[in-house]
């Protein structure tokens, strides 16, 4: 399988494993086996938080062209793309995207460790996850520009919602290499870390994120992605209710414990 999970506690580290053959690039199979790994993980009541990365030195080369070629055949695209994966109308679930998780709505946060190329559709995995850290000599580009294949796993989507319309528009347009320091200037990801760090990096992070009470880390993230492009007072409506409800499961014992002297003179090692 080129999908395989470790676990330390209450943090998943999901790895696809196809760097030999494709730098870790994204067929069918893969894609499955993906979506498969981040379900498991959501349903898991231990799980608090994850981690994705590409093993061998590459998060992701983008969808497999290869395979891609193969589509060429009319019937054959019909069948794997337009009916296979095409969005549904209304409310009814998705399909799995080309890259597999991209059209997921995870209820738990999920950190991209970023070695190496993730480009064109590996882009869009990356950008499909709440954090990114990155090593220096990690790069993010729409590589796919060169090839005539369009962004179809939400990157079109959620670059302009990190770097703006402008700037998103001039680097899906141009195609061109984002290095990792710039990608951290412009908002792209939110960590850059020596080369060979980022995984270690960011399973540090996510263990930091697990060790807090879950109910109001959930409810924030839920509210972050739920109030985008709302207006203020529909957000804010947003924010009370995901927000009350965890407050009611965790925030006064919480309290409690501050009131019984945890976290004084900003000691926060007990929680």
């Amino acid at each position: 399988m080129t999908i395989r999970i470790e676990k330390n506690g209450a943090v998943w580290t999901i790895i696809h494993s196809r760097y030999a053959e494709a730098r870790n690039a994204m067929d069918p199979e893969s894609a499955d086996a993906l979506v498969g790994a981040f379900q498991e993980f959501d349903r898991d009541p231990d799980s608090s938080a994850a981690v994705l990365w590409g093993e061998g030195g590459a998060f992701c080369a983008g969808w497999d062209l290869k395979y891609a070629s193969t589509l060429t055949d009319r019937d054959a695209f019909q069948r794997d793309m337009v009916q296979g994966l095409a969005f549904p109308m209304g409310a009814n679930a998705a399909p799995r995207g080309p890259l597999g998780p991209t059209r997921l709505e995870l209820s738990k946060p999920v950190i991209a460790a970023v070695e190496g190329p993730a480009v064109a559709g590996g882009m869009e995995l990356a950008l499909w996850c709440d954090i990114r850290v990155m090593a220096h000599s990690a790069y993010f580009g729409v590589y796919c520009r060169r090839w005539g294949i369009p962004l179809l796993d939400g990157g079109s989507v959620r670059l302009p919602r990190l770097v703006g319309q402008g700037r998103a528009m001039e680097i899906i347009l141009t195609g061109r290499k984002v290095p990792a320091e710039e990608a951290l200037a412009i908002g792209m990801c939110e960590k850059v870390v020596e080369e060979g760090s980022a995984l270690p990096a960011a399973q540090a992070m996510a263990h930091e994120i697990a060790r807090f009470p879950q109910a109001a880390v959930r409810a924030d993230r839920r509210t972050v992605h739920e109030a985008y492009g709302l207006p203020l007072r529909e957000a804010m409506r947003r924010e009370w209710h995901n927000g009350v409800d965890a407050h009611f499961q965790e925030g006064a014992t919480g309290a409690g414990r501050f009131a019984a002297g945890l976290g004084r003179g900003g000691d926060f090692n007990r929680i």
